[in-house]
């Protein structure tokens, strides 16, 4: 399992002090781009190179507790499921040992220059089922 932190800021909270909703999409998406380049398939390089890019299809996200001001959150990421074109990851933010947010994302891969549907190469797939291990 892919971890990250994030620390949070005046401008990541809302008029009540508490982390904004949305703004624990942004930290998943922080988390998976950071993962995959642990990978060694960063996603500039997956355009570039492969012109191939990660999109969101789908995203449920479980608030549990919120986050406040200056936390400091550990975001975990794995895989669930792995296909040509589609990945399941599992994310989950932690402030200390409390589960804050927990997030199932579905993702497809598309062509950068025609946004249809592409399959990922087999080393990037390899590479994301070796990450699912363990489960």
């Amino acid at each position: 399992m892919f971890t990250t932190s994030v620390r949070i800021y005046y401008e990541d909270t809302d008029a009540g002090g508490i982390v904004y909703h949305a703004n624990y999409l942004k930290y998943m998406e922080r988390s998976r781009c950071d993962w995959l380049d642990s990978l060694g398939f960063g996603v500039t390089d997956l355009i570039e190179n492969e012109d191939l890019m990660f999109v969101v299809k789908e995203a449920q996200l479980l608030y549990e507790k919120p986050a406040k001001l200056f936390d400091q959150l550990t975001v975990k990421t794995r895989a669930l499921h792995v296909g040509k074109v589609k990945l399941i990851a599992e994310q989950t933010i932690y402030n200390y040992d409390q589960l804050l947010c927990k997030g199932v994302i579905k993702l497809a891969t598309l062509r950068g220059s025609s946004y249809t549907l592409a399959p990922m190469s087999a080393a990037l797939q390899q590479a994301l089922k070796n990450d699912t291990e363990g489960l």
